[in-house]
């Protein structure tokens, strides 16, 4: 049997305790739904000006936004596949949560569950919305 993915993060941002429980749970979910059976996943929960700097220099955008993601799909010298690397802004995402009513740990996986799918490869401004359609699907089954 393939050994499950492993989803490792940096907290540069420090979110409500048992956080990381819950989103390795979100990401296990989602890579098992994709049929992704071994791999490894970064996730850094940064600030806005963390994640506004990596805006700029990867997209060319000059702001902060809530979640980035960096596919990398190649090997690994040793162990599983990279499938890449996500960047969370803590501090949009509890703005989104506090007006969406609900709580940062939630809107996290939100975040986390949108980054996943960029790794797979779906890309919500050029596929005529299979990734919306299989995000809210996941939201749903993990009830956010």
């Amino acid at each position: 049997m393939a050994d499950r993915p492993v989803v490792v993060f940096t907290w540069a941002r420090r979110p409500a305790r048992g956080t990381a429980a819950k989103l390795r749970r979100v990401a296990h979910h989602v890579l098992e739904r994709l049929g992704v059976e071994s791999g490894e996943v970064g996730v850094l929960v940064s600030s806005d000006e963390a994640i506004h700097a990596l805006n700029r220099s990867f997209r060319g955008v000059d702001r902060p936004t809530d979640v980035l993601a960096f596919p990398a799909g190649g090997s690994q010298p040793d162990g599983p596949p990279y499938l890449g690397d996500i960047a969370i802004s803590l501090d949009t995402a509890r703005r989104q949560a506090a007006a969406a009513g609900v709580d940062e740990v939630q809107e996290l996986a939100t975040l986390l569950v949108h980054g996943l799918l960029h790794l797979y490869g779906l890309d919500h401004e050029r596929d005529g919305g299979e990734m919306m359609a299989l995000e809210m699907s996941l939201r749903r089954e993990l009830g956010l």
